[in-house]
């Protein structure tokens, strides 16, 4: 045998045998007409056939208080989340609070991108009475609540709102009012009020609800714009801000809870996940500092990397200024970028996501000489048509796609200050729209901020990764995660992580995550090499 026919004989069998698999990619798409309707920013109602009964919530619920938490030191106030990242289905995280004496259910949105809690009173003006989440709508009634008091204009609580620019006085009333107005054009306002909420303790394994506190909270007489809608509609807004006036700045300095907490949202369709009052510790944790004396959840996010290749990009697009920066906020449903940054990221992703010998696959087959070569060159170029085509629709870029996202799009790295990176996997990044003759369509997930240097790391960001933030340290950690296993929780500021954490139950979930990076990395691996033996073969033969 020659040394010239060896390889390409060596190539045909490894093709044949990965044929399936190829991952070569690099065809133009049209205008995507042919599949229905662009990546709406918009939360939908969730489909009849992919909904979780409040019943089966509950009773999951159940499992994970029994399993889930370990605290060295008075307990772990826990939240229940249910809902999802994921726009078709609900495009939100929300919980259950009880409030008032007797107590009363309300389903509040998980919101880090706000400060106040507020719920919908009786007699509110444009507050929706139904809800396409299959939730129940409660108003609150401080008349009808034995430990209820209104907040009046003087009234220390309400200087502090004043101060953060949440509050204002109807004069009328001689009431402490709030009037808030929200990124996507809805809005609320009403009056403060005092009142009794429950909390939901875990100690041991075994839930208590006997535990009260007095807080302050808004009582909501009007709403406007996204929030009258039914489809999405929940009692109101658990705003986690780091203002006087949240609900985690009230419990800390009642000595209650600690000035740290943490969520880890589960991405899949089921949704739910983990929020707690506390400090969930987990070896592979990276922190961040806090961008100082800004409203919101700032951190310094200073560059990108897509498959490890920095983008060119001025680091003065991410920096912290009036309405500038990048904001860790769960009330947002995708994730945006600054204007600058959105067109090198999107233009990386896709040059990324193709092997280059597709572009052989756009030559006249007939120039090359060797049959075997040609043949096999087709067959590829056809399998890429059948594995991705690129397509923009209504300005989203979007991708037909017939095999896993994880075996043709890189990972991208957002690095932060600190030396602090997060590792996004496609699935981070893109959202699945729907589907056409069996292909799925992906979308990108960032979203382009027009004309603004501000960018959001949503709930498309957030999902499937523990997010601690340490109000006491002035600092957000993460870490990748599965949402769905249990997490060890410190309720005690200022100590050391690691002696609180169960090493056999980490390190196993730590081997599992790492095995399953390996078996997306390694086939991908083996795959670009077959590409670059089988294109050396037939352009020497």
């Amino acid at each position: 045998m020659s040394a010239s026919v060896f390889p390409a004989v060596v190539v045909l069998v490894s093709a044949l045998l990965v044929q399936s698999a190829l991952t070569v990619v690099g065809v133009t798409g049209g205008d995507g007409d042919y599949f229905p309707a662009a990546l709406s920013l918009e939360r939908g109602i969730p489909q009849p056939s992919r909904r979780v009964g409040l019943g089966q919530l509950s009773a999951r619920d159940s499992v994970r208080h029994r399993r889930m938490l370990q605290s060295t030191s008075g307990g772990v106030v826990d939240f229940p989340v249910q809902g999802t990242f994921d726009p078709f289905l609900v495009g939100l995280y929300y919980t259950r609070l009880q409030l008032g004496s007797p107590p009363k259910d309300f389903y509040v949105q998980i919101d880090t991108g706000s400060d106040v809690l507020w719920v919908s009173c009786n007699n509110c003006d444009g507050c929706p009475v139904s809800s396409g989440l299959q939730i129940p709508m409660n108003f609150y009634d401080s008349g009808s609540s034995s430990t209820a008091s209104l907040i009046s204009c003087s009234d220390q609580r309400c200087v502090v709102g004043l101060e953060a620019a949440d509050s204002g006085c109807l004069q009328n009333k001689n009431q402490c009012g709030y009037t808030f107005q929200y990124g996507d054009g809805s809005g609320t306002s009403g009056y403060y009020v005092a009142d009794m909420l429950h909390l939901d303790t875990i100690v041991g394994g075994s839930v208590t609800t006997n535990s009260t506190v007095p807080i302050v909270f808004g009582c909501s007489t009007l709403q406007t714009g996204d929030l009258k809608k039914p489809d999405r509609a929940v009692d109101g807004i658990f705003g986690f801000g780091q203002q006087g006036m949240s609900v985690i700045s009230q419990l800390a300095s009642q000595g209650v809870a600690p000035r740290v907490f943490s969520h880890c949202l589960k991405g899949d369709d089921a949704g739910g996940g983990i929020l707690v009052l506390g400090e969930i510790v987990e070896p592979n944790i990276v922190y961040t500092p806090l961008v100082a004396s800004q409203p919101h959840y700032n951190v310094n996010l200073q560059s990108i990397s897509v498959g490890g290749q920095t983008l060119s990009i001025d680091p003065s697009v991410f920096g912290t200024s009036d309405n500038k920066g990048t904001i860790v906020d769960s009330g947002t449903t995708l994730a945006y970028l600054a204007d600058a940054a959105y067109d090198p990221f999107i233009s990386a992703v896709g040059s990324q996501n193709r092997y280059f010998i597709s572009d052989i696959g756009k030559n006249n087959y007939s120039s090359i000489g060797n049959s075997l070569c040609r043949t096999l060159l087709m067959q590829i170029n056809s399998d890429v048509s059948q594995t991705v085509r690129p397509v923009v629709s209504k300005g989203q870029q979007c991708y037909l796609i017939t095999t896993s996202v994880n075996d043709l799009f890189p990972q991208v790295s957002l690095h932060f200050s600190g030396g602090a990176s997060m590792l996004l996997n496609p699935q981070d990044y893109l959202v699945q729209q729907n589907s056409v003759n069996g292909a799925s369509v992906w979308c990108i997930g960032f979203q382009k901020m027009q004309g603004q240097s501000i960018t959001i790391l949503g709930d498309l960001i957030l999902k499937d990764k523990i997010f601690v933030y340490d109000l006491a340290n002035q600092r957000i950690g993460w870490a990748n995660y599965d949402c769905s296993t249990s997490v060890n929780v410190s309720t005690t500021e200022n100590t050391g992580r690691t002696e609180f954490v169960d090493p056999g139950q980490l390190g196993n979930s730590g081997s599992q995550q790492n095995a399953r990076l390996d078996r997306l990395i390694l086939p991908t691996v083996m795959i670009g090499l077959l590409h670059l033996l089988l294109l050396g073969s037939c352009l020497f033969l």
